[in-house]
């Protein structure tokens, strides 16, 4: 139980690859707190450590609400994974400001939103833990995403810049690039029957990733194990041929 005693936030965590990071980090002893603009009553789900709690994080009240609720419920945050996102597909020509403001607003402010509000905490943290949520197309180009791609890529960068300047403090921050997972956008993307044949080939494992499998990553960067780990990008795509 590597993070007993520990409290967690996830954003995005109700659902998809958040719900398998939550559930990763309460696996391992912590209490974990899954934030999300639509998440359901905040009691414990049934024999486990995971409640759930409601924010936005392209709010900066809300996430700040959020961390001072968690703080006063449950203590810490020593953990915080920011892992909200959207995505908007769409050719450049077409796409549309609302749909680009969605994907930036979300997977990158939202991201700056998380790890704004959550400092003042990790502070007193005993060893806090940042961990942001890129993805494989933060570091390689696909046509139709180029407002998740330049988002992801920004996040990677963000996630350096604050290693750097949170080092003083006691806090590390990471960031894991999932590859294609079998979990929220990615089982959506493996449902596209033109898309996804031409993807699987590039796999050198032969297939997707789990939940599971990132959970696990997750679980590394957010624990002691982990303490000299500071900027760094990991993937977790079981390395593809691209």
């Amino acid at each position: 139980m590597h993070l007993q005693g520990r409290t967690a936030v996830v954003t995005g965590g109700t659902r998809g690859l958040g719900r398998a990071l939550a559930q990763a980090l309460a696996d391992e002893g912590a209490v974990v707190v899954a934030a999300a603009r639509d998440a359901p009553p905040d009691a414990p789900e049934r024999g486990s450590r995971i409640v759930h709690a409601k924010a936005d994080v392209t709010v900066p009240d809300s996430v700040a609400e959020l961390m001072r609720t968690v703080h006063e419920r449950y203590g810490g945050p020593h953990i915080v994974v920011a892992n909200a996102g959207v995505s908007r597909p769409g050719p450049v020509a077409a796409l549309s400001d609302e749909h680009w403001d969605a994907v930036i607003g979300t997977n990158l402010t939202g991201v700056f939103h998380t790890v704004r509000a959550a400092v003042p905490y990790l502070r007193d943290a005993d060893g806090g833990r940042i961990i942001t949520v890129s993805s494989l197309l933060g570091r390689r180009a696909m046509p139709g995403a180029a407002a998740y791609c330049a988002a992801k890529a920004a996040v990677e960068l963000f996630t350096q810049v604050c290693a750097l300047e949170l080092a003083p403090q006691g806090i590390t921050v990471n960031c894991l690039a999932p590859g294609f997972i079998d979990e929220g956008q990615g089982r959506a993307l493996m449902a596209n029957e033109a898309l996804w044949p031409r993807l699987a080939d590039t796999l050198a494992t032969g297939r997707p990733g789990t939940g599971a499998e990132v959970g696990r990553a997750a679980v590394f960067l957010a624990s002691p194990e982990s303490g000299y780990v500071n900027g760094a990008v990991l993937p977790v795509d079981g390395a593809v041929r691209w």
